[in-house]
């Protein structure tokens, strides 16, 4: 017999009669069941982000370097004609013809100057002493009386380089022998900002003060008081700070000497062949190694009287595009005065990054070597130079060999010491090969090119 099962009826009492319902407020929702997803996931697209980041860093420094240096392989072979936007070959550019349009070329070349005057100004032995010239009387020493500051300021600008500038008296017998007895010379009242040649006194007189003007221009000569040139040693630019070097599409030519913020002297003989073009020119300077890289030049002048053949005159001047800033490491050396009074055995340093012997390689860090001064009648002898030897020219070195200038240093500076400057006396300029026995080096005498180096720099200031 079948029997029927009854199932209780469905409650509507709540489970937990002791809970309060739950009322579904509006705005708050449940979050979907999902595992969370782990940390470490992000950090590799993190390392990938960095690492794009950097290979397309060192890319764009590959092609920026091989740029660079695809542009200087150019520049050693073209000229490129912005007007005209075509290249020609170098060796066309200042050769006097005008390859470009509107002769762009020729624009920006080495130029010649040639003094035929007197520049009427300098100053007299290592003290210093203010002299003027005229061409009826020559050269007279300015007495102390009616002297000013104004005057020490005017007659300094017409030296060149000019750093508080100040003067002081010197007793007319400290004077050089033969400028003892005169002539002399005295400024006339309210004549400070009158060139001093043209605000003397027109008649010589003796000083009644018994003492002339000496000045000083500038902070040129300093260096810190810490020898490869062909058997020297490592130098530092403090020690040297008037040391530049000239760069030609980033590479080390020659030497040259700061001799003013804006002024560089070098050789003439630099600038020979494809080397006319001012703006394949830079000049390094401040640093003991040798720079890739340098100040803009804005003039190239040598002097009109340079001869390839003989290396007599052989000096060039070089303007910065922009004054560099003096330093402990970039400071001018001083011009030498008339009446230097350098003799046979003066002890002077030459500088420079060239050859570290014949046929060799440059010095990456600078080298400096101390050596004699050789007398003009000794460097004459047929043994050594001869009549190769002019007035115009300075010999230097050790007459057994093995201290010299080499290639590379060619333009750059010889000094002397004294009372506490160094003085610019010579230039690099030739020599029969380096440190050989009985050929010591030939420099360019600077005491003999003031005339020149005054005018230059009164001419484009």
């Amino acid at each position: 017999m079948w029997t029927t099962a009854h199932l209780p009826e469905e409650s509507t009492r709540p489970l937990n009669p002791n809970r309060q319902p739950v009322v579904p407020r509006p705005g708050r929702h449940r979050r979907p069941m999902s595992a969370p997803k782990p940390q470490k996931e992000k950090t590799p697209n993190r390392k990938k982000l960095w690492l794009t980041i950097l290979a397309v860093v060192v890319i764009l420094a590959i092609l920026a370097t091989a740029a660079y240096f695809i542009k200087v392989l150019i520049d050693t072979k073209y000229y490129f004609c912005k007007r005209s936007v075509k290249f020609i070959p170098i060796d066309r550019a200042c050769d006097g013809k005008e390859d470009c349009t509107g002769g762009e070329d020729e624009l920006t070349c080495v130029s010649e100057f040639t003094v035929n005057g007197t520049f009427p100004v300098r100053l007299l032995s290592v003290k210093s002493v203010l002299q003027v010239y005229s061409p009826s009387t020559g050269w007279k020493s300015v007495c102390s009386e009616g002297w000013t500051a104004e005057h020490t300021q005017t007659a300094c600008k017409q030296l060149g380089y000019t750093y508080n500038p100040s003067s002081r008296t010197v007793p007319v017998e400290e004077l050089p022998k033969l400028y003892t007895t005169g002539p002399f010379t005295t400024v006339r009242p309210g004549t400070g900002k009158t060139p001093v040649h043209q605000a003397i006194s027109p008649r010589s007189r003796v000083c009644n003060s018994g003492s002339v003007v000496a000045l000083s221009c500038s902070d040129c000569g300093k260096a810190s008081s810490r020898e490869r040139i062909v058997g020297g040693t490592d130098a530092d630019i403090e020690d040297w700070p008037w040391q530049v070097s000239l760069l030609q599409g980033g590479k080390h030519v020659c030497g040259g000497a700061l001799v003013a913020p804006q002024w560089v002297i070098t050789a003439a003989h630099c600038f020979a062949g494809d080397n006319k073009l001012v703006t394949r020119w830079k000049v390094a300077s401040g640093q003991s190694y040798l720079s890739l890289s340098g100040s803009y030049v804005d003039k190239i002048i040598i002097n009109g009287h340079y001869d390839p053949a003989s290396n007599d005159y052989d000096i060039a001047m070089m303007r910065l595009y922009s004054s560099i800033s003096v330093g402990d490491t970039r400071r001018p050396a001083c011009l030498p005065p008339a009446y230097f009074g350098l003799r046979d055995g003066a002890s002077m340093t030459v500088t420079g990054w060239g050859f570290l012997e014949e046929d060799g390689k440059v010095s990456s860090q600078l080298q400096q070597a101390t050596i004699p001064l050789i007398d003009r009648t000794k460097c004459s002898k047929p043994s050594v130079y001869g009549s190769l030897i002019t007035e115009r020219m300075i010999c230097a070195g050790l007459m057994e060999g093995g201290v010299d200038a080499c290639q590379g240093d060619s333009g750059g500076p010889l000094v002397h010491l004294t009372s506490s400057k160094h003085y610019l006396a010579g230039v690099v300029s030739w020599g029969v090969g380096c440190a050989r026995r009985g050929k010591p080096g030939v420099y360019c005498n600077m005491e003999e090119m003031m005339n020149w180096v005054n005018t230059v720099m009164e001419k484009n200031p």
